[in-house]
């Protein structure tokens, strides 16, 4: 069997010393948008609710909450949108009305309490439902090219403090869902990047075709990941207690390797709506069982006299049902690794933290991106983000909003070069 995991996240570790770090900047929104900002909780327990979905009805318009639950939406004040659409998992939607510019707006769900027993659920075969659901992909997901605006951020935290931010505005060149992920392409439209200026970094942590990720990580598009029939076999697939997602139920299906191979596989969950059989969520990890496997499948390079331990790889992947056809919406992945330099006692806790956010899509008129403007694999974005910086990064394109901790790493950057 092939192995697949050589294109997944890899990490470069080599030894360099600090590059100068380039600071943040923003650019004042354009009169022709209006920004609406805040923060989104829950109803009753008053909690920021993270990965939450924020879109604008009948457009291709969207972004999601961050970690902190908080938000930031640009809209074309020639739309005339009156609403913002917030779904979540487990709550119902609810709409927020679009009358000017607002922020520090705070925008309540209400958990959604299924009273529905699934009686007929418990006789339905786990596997059988995700063949099903794989058969269905052509049916539920698009079969025209795609264009998908993106906003992609890549996070690295050496314990605590981040030393390194990029940031990027992504096109996705996405074929029909039949056709497999060997067509898509990743090209970077803007970047800007910040690094640590401490000399005493002497370790420099990379990811590897970052952008790229976000094509691969599809794992509808993409089904050698866990989703491919032929290995289904692999896993054993148990039923879960349902889920509402967009005011709609899922089936939740859990699945755990039961086979050994000599590279690791993946645990996780997949939501599949019940009515269309539609794959709308996945969440995923990579076995830890043997960590040398999962070392061989996660690394790429390091220095030779240091030790890598990984920790755990995670992946979420969502999606966005729009006029009867589902379309990726977010895609997130998270390594985590300790390293130590032999004859040393202590190891170091790094964490890798890319995301990527849909912020606009269209169909219509789509042109292939250039392999020759296409993100390469081999490519790292903190090294290659200064050909694409543009002091007018900001623009009007949507984003994922800094958690705080995030700006507060940018903000003591920027008082240290001022």
């Amino acid at each position: 069997m092939k192995t697949i995991y050589k294109k997944t996240v890899q990490i470069v570790l080599v030894i360099l010393i600090a590059s100068v770090s380039m600071s943040l900047q923003a650019q004042n929104m354009s009169a022709s948008y209006i920004t609406i900002s805040g923060v989104v909780k829950d109803k009753k327990s008053n909690k920021k609710l993270e990965y939450v979905t924020i879109t604008v009805p009948g457009t291709n318009i969207g972004t999601i909450t961050n970690t902190d639950g908080e938000f930031s939406i640009k809209v074309k004040s020639d739309f005339n949108a009156k609403a913002l659409e917030i779904s979540h998992i487990g709550y119902f939607n609810t709409k927020y009305p679009i009358k000017e510019e607002e922020h520090d707006v705070t925008i309540y769900l209400i958990p959604h309490v299924s009273q529905l027993k699934d009686v007929i659920v418990q006789a339905v075969d786990a596997r059988n439902l995700v063949e099903q659901a794989i058969g269905k992909i052509g049916d539920n997901n698009s079969t025209k090219a795609n264009m998908l605006t993106g906003f992609y951020r890549e996070t690295v935290k050496k314990r605590r403090n981040y030393i390194n931010i990029s940031e990027a505005i992504l096109e996705i060149y996405k074929t029909s869902y039949t056709d497999g992920i060997s067509g898509d392409r990743v090209q970077v439209f803007k970047g800007r990047r910040l690094l640590s200026p401490k000399a005493s970094d002497t370790l420099i942590v990379k990811l590897q075709g970052g952008p790229n990720l976000s094509a691969f990580l599809d794992v509808v598009k993409n089904p050698e990941l866990i989703l491919d029939v032929k290995t289904l076999s692999d896993y054993k697939f148990e039923l879960e207690e349902s889920a509402m997602l967009n005011e709609r139920p899922h089936y939740v299906i859990s699945f755990t390797p039961q086979v050994v191979y000599p590279y690791p596989l993946h645990y996780g969950r997949l939501y599949i709506d019940k009515q269309s059989l539609a794959f709308s969520r996945a969440e995923f990890n990579l076995s830890m069982d043997d960590r040398n496997k999962a070392t061989q499948a996660i690394l790429r390079k390091k220095p030779f006299n240091l030790r890598f331990k990984p920790e755990e790889v995670s992946f979420l992947v969502t999606y966005k049902l729009q006029d009867g056809k589902s379309y990726l919406n977010y895609v997130w992945s998270e390594v985590k690794f300790k390293c130590d330099w032999k004859r040393r006692l202590f190891s170091t806790g790094y964490t890798i933290v890319s995301e990527m956010v849909v912020t606009d899509r269209k169909d219509e008129n789509v042109i292939k991106i250039p392999n020759k403007e296409a993100f390469k694999e081999n490519y790292v974005l903190s090294d290659k983000v200064g050909n694409f910086y543009d002091p007018h990064f900001w623009e009007d394109y949507n984003i994922i909003e800094p958690t705080e901790s995030l700006e507060n790493a940018v903000n003591k950057l920027k008082k240290q070069y001022k």
